[in-house]
């Protein structure tokens, strides 16, 4: 398994990832959309998991100047449990160190447990905050 930036060629696989993940996706979250705006706004923090010449994971992440954010982070069902969304995670949290991010927060939805016990495991913890969010331009 290899853990690499993104290519214009991993596309297909990167929105199958996405779609099989999240088959009912809110308008904001359409994997083409995502994908159209990742690539044009810090296209160095997309990152794939490849084994043998197939998508098995992605991640992607952000940073503003201020904090660092995990986003996408979804591996493909037959390859789960075999630390493959660990190393993405890892991945990504370089990266963003790199760039002098100092703090990485990103969001779980409730009831997802086993994502809350992976990223505790990389040493996440819940915070004190209200997660709020608004839709602009629909």
């Amino acid at each position: 398994m290899d853990i690499r930036l993104y290519r214009d060629s991993d596309a297909k696989g990167v929105i199958d990832l996405w779609r099989a993940d999240e088959p009912n996706p809110s308008s904001w979250n359409d994997p083409q959309g995502s994908l159209d705006r990742k690539l044009s706004f810090q296209p160095d923090l997309l990152f794939v998991a490849e084994e043998e010449g197939r998508l098995i994971g992605t991640t992607m992440a952000g940073y503003d100047g201020h904090r660092g954010w995990i986003y996408a982070v979804v591996v493909d069902p037959d390859h789960r449990r075999k630390g493959i969304a660990s190393s993405l995670v890892r991945e990504a949290e370089q990266a963003l160190q790199k760039l002098g991010c100092l703090k990485v927060n990103l969001q779980v939805r409730a009831g997802n447990n086993a994502a809350v016990e992976l990223y505790e495991s990389l040493g996440y913890g819940v915070e004190a905050r209200v997660s709020m969010g608004k839709t602009l331009g629909r």
